[in-house]
């Protein structure tokens, strides 16, 4: 027996018609991919001091003026609604326009990047900064006592990157 089928296709869906009105309806699948542009520099800080404690020796070894902003509410969970929230610092240079995010790990409600569970603070650097300053900075943050560590880190190797992004 031979099977008459006819096939067509309407607003991205394929129909086959089948003897006896059997209607078979295949779905076509678009995959979009996308890719987050990281454009700012991160370095991980490890400390026990308080958030205001590390931005007052940021402030007098590296000559900066980081001052307290509202906290920065992030999405953690995706059941939750409600956000949790992280302590956050925002200075400038003026002459570049590069602005200096000092921004707590731990949160109202557990960490902003999970995976990174040891790090206490991050130091994001938005917009341009030349390598030498960025050497510069990440050199003088290690020289502070009370840091232990400053290490430049991979925005993109961060599993939870989105949370980075405000």
């Amino acid at each position: 027996m031979h099977l008459v089928t006819t096939k067509f296709y309407h607003y991205g869906f394929s129909f086959v018609i089948l003897p006896a009105q059997i209607y078979v309806f295949i779905l076509t699948k678009k995959v979009l991919k996308f890719e987050i542009d990281l454009d700012f520099v991160l370095i991980a800080i490890n400390t026990p001091l308080k958030d205001y404690r590390v931005c007052h020796f940021i402030n007098k070894y590296l000559h900066f003026n980081f001052k307290k902003t509202p906290d920065l509410a992030v999405d953690i969970f995706q059941v939750i609604t409600e956000p949790a929230f992280f302590s956050i610092y925002h200075y400038q240079w003026e002459t570049t326009e590069t602005d200096f995010y000092f921004i707590a790990n731990k949160g109202s409600e557990g960490l902003l990047i999970p995976e990174m569970r040891e790090v206490d603070y991050f130091f994001m650097i938005k917009n341009f900064i030349d390598d030498t300053d960025l050497n510069n900075i990440i050199s003088a943050l290690n020289r502070i006592p009370e840091i232990m560590a400053a290490v430049k880190i991979e925005p993109k190797k961060i599993k939870s990157r989105e949370n980075l992004l405000f």
